[in-house]
């Protein structure tokens, strides 16, 4: 089940569970749309996977299922992905 990240690894945006902005990796490392196609131009900077829209959970699901509260921060912010 995704972790569902609370906000950006690059510049700590708030993406609270139901936001369309949020874009994940194949492990799940979370950044915003910005970030993800700006600096980043798609790809992760930690694998250098591919950067894919976070699916959004339903509401109903959240008491059940919540989103992660681990807010998980690059110090200095991000340089373009690995090769």
């Amino acid at each position: 089940m995704l972790a569902l990240r609370p906000n950006c690894e690059c510049c700590d945006r708030d993406l609270p569970p139901e936001s369309r902005d949020a874009m994940i990796c194949s492990f799940e490392c979370t950044f915003c749309a910005d970030c993800a196609t700006g600096v980043l131009a798609g790809a992760c900077p930690n694998c250098g996977g591919e950067l894919v829209r976070r699916p959004v959970r339903p509401a109903g699901k959240l008491t059940r299922f919540p989103a992660s509260a681990e807010r998980v921060v690059k110090a200095g912010g991000c340089a373009p992905a690995l090769s």
